[in-house]
């Protein structure tokens, strides 16, 4: 079998997850951004243009009811890839293009879970991404519970080898969706731990915030030394279920047989496409979204709603004749949540070319509101910032800090040395449907959506009609987020 890409976990809401990089001042700018007042009155009329209605809607609907599924490597994916050509040729986008991307396929299969021991029941689960499958027979083994991923490693080899772990990690509801940081460890880093330790197998409580009985997937990671076993996550009601035989202090005991295998990487692609700057074309704004999703629902919120925020951002601007300074460039990534092999690919650019991108911003984070602004630029060009701040006001958009991360796919472009704007959205219910089965066009509001379509408008335009610079930030180390395992070997 062919070599497949390395997969670099996809952790989802970097900005709330901590990373160790160095302060931004010290960098010295020529002549700091500065937004004139004209161009703050002209994205305010953008801003109430658009808030009245957008097609930001039936794009997600054409994705999610043409396509559907987009997983990498799959029918769906390169369906995708041809859809988003000809919505961007459509929406009137110039030097639309695909850049080729290889990506790894993975093929989840079939799945049974079920309690053999206190009190025989069957569990409902499903594979996390990437995992190895169970030999023909399935696996039977006793089961180890830990509340996360630090208590799994306090454990002996005596007292894993040869169980099935589980861990029994509840995730925190938020407006900020911290909580993914804090429980998404114990999915992407778990069963290579636990492999460590001789277990030949692992379950999660699945990272979500819902009781209902489906389960989350999402992507886990191993390394090349450790062999990999069967992942899976249960259904939170599930997992409720296997936690209450347990604390009865009888011996609990799984049954797990999945089919899940690997095959060879294929093509795919980024889809890219621009709205030509009028004074410095050179300079580009870009504003990014992934275009693949899970397989098991229809990547309606996770990423249609991106996609459909950030094109109608750039097409709203384009319809209302306005001029911005440098250009704005739309990326639709290819496989970010296997991997961010897109993202990758799109920053393996000479310095050159790298220079040239002023500002990079995502949408990956549902379909809004927006309620916060953060940003990573340098110190100097914080004036500017304020000043979008001021015209997101209205929207009920607050000031953040100076310490965003900005987001997975253009997470590549910020240790470069890109600045970046983060435009939170309220993740308080997103969680509830991320990588399940339940997310659907329907979870998608249409006035919310409207309203980051606004956020972005504002925040891309006066970005690309800025005077001056937001700066370069400092070399930062390429080390990953707790959150993000080593990249996975080809088994």
């Amino acid at each position: 079998m062919p070599r497949l890409a390395p997969r670099f976990p996809a952790s989802k809401l970097l900005s709330a997850i901590p990373f160790a990089f160095g302060c931004l001042s010290g960098i010295a700018l020529a002549e700091p951004a500065t937004i004139a007042s004209a161009d703050a009155s002209a994205a305010a009329k953008l801003r109430d243009r658009i808030v009245q209605g957008t097609q930001a809607w039936e794009i997600v609907a054409s994705l999610t009811s043409e396509i559907g599924p987009r997983l990498a490597g799959s029918e769906g994916d390169r369906a995708a890839v041809a859809w988003a050509l000809d919505q961007l040729k459509a929406a009137g986008f110039s030097n639309v293009r695909a850049q080729d991307v290889m990506v790894p396929q993975w093929i989840r299969g079939e799945i049974a879970v079920s309690i053999l021991e206190p009190w025989p029941q069957p569990l409902v689960a499903v594979a996390l991404g990437g995992s190895a499958g169970t030999p023909e027979e399935g696996i039977e083994a006793d089961v180890v519970q830990v509340p996360d991923l630090d208590a799994l490693r306090a454990l002996s080899r005596g007292q894993v080898e040869g169980r099935i772990v589980f861990i029994n990690k509840r995730m925190e509801r938020g407006r900020d969706g911290r909580g993914y940081g804090q429980a998404v460890p114990g999915r992407t880093q778990g069963a290579n731990v636990a492999s460590q330790l001789g277990a030949r197998a692992i379950v999660i409580r699945s990272i979500g915030t819902d009781a209902a009985r489906f389960g989350h997937t999402g992507t886990v990671g191993y390394r090349a030394e450790t062999p990999r076993i069967p992942a899976v996550a249960l259904a939170n009601a599930d997992a409720d279920l296997l936690e209450r035989q347990m604390v009865t202090g009888k011996p609990a005991r799984l049954s797990i047989k999945l089919t899940a295998r690997d095959l060879p990487q294929v093509r795919s692609a980024n889809v890219i496409g621009e709205l030509p700057g009028t004074g410095s074309p050179q300079e580009i704004v870009l504003l990014g979204a992934h275009l693949d999703s899970w397989d098991l629902g229809t990547g309606a919120l996770d990423d249609g709603a991106g996609v459909a925020i950030v094109v109608e951002a750039v097409r709203q601007i384009r319809e209302a004749k306005l001029a911005p300074r440098r250009t704005l460039r739309v990326v639709l990534y290819a496989n970010e949540e296997f991997g961010l092999s897109g993202a990758n690919v799109y920053a393996n650019q000479p310095p050159e070319e790298l220079a040239r991108h002023v500002v990079a911003m995502e949408a990956d984070l549902g379909a809004g509101p927006v309620w916060r602004l953060d940003s990573r630029v340098e110190d100097a060009a914080l004036p500017a910032v304020q000043s979008i701040a001021a015209v997101l006001k209205s929207l009920g958009v607050e000031r953040g800090g100076n310490t965003a991360n900005g987001g997975a796919d253009i997470g590549p472009l910020r240790l470069q040395g890109v600045p970046v704007l983060s435009l939170q959205h309220d993740a308080t219910y997103y969680f509830d449907h991320h990588h399940t089965i339940n997310d659907t066009l329907d979870k998608v509001d249409r006035k919310a959506l409207d309203q980051s379509v606004a956020a972005y408008a504002v925040a891309a335009y006066l970005a690309a009609s800025a005077k001056g610079d937001f700066g370069r930030l400092p070399p930062q180390p390429a080390t990953t987020p707790a959150t993000t395992p080593p990249t996975t070997p080809p088994r």
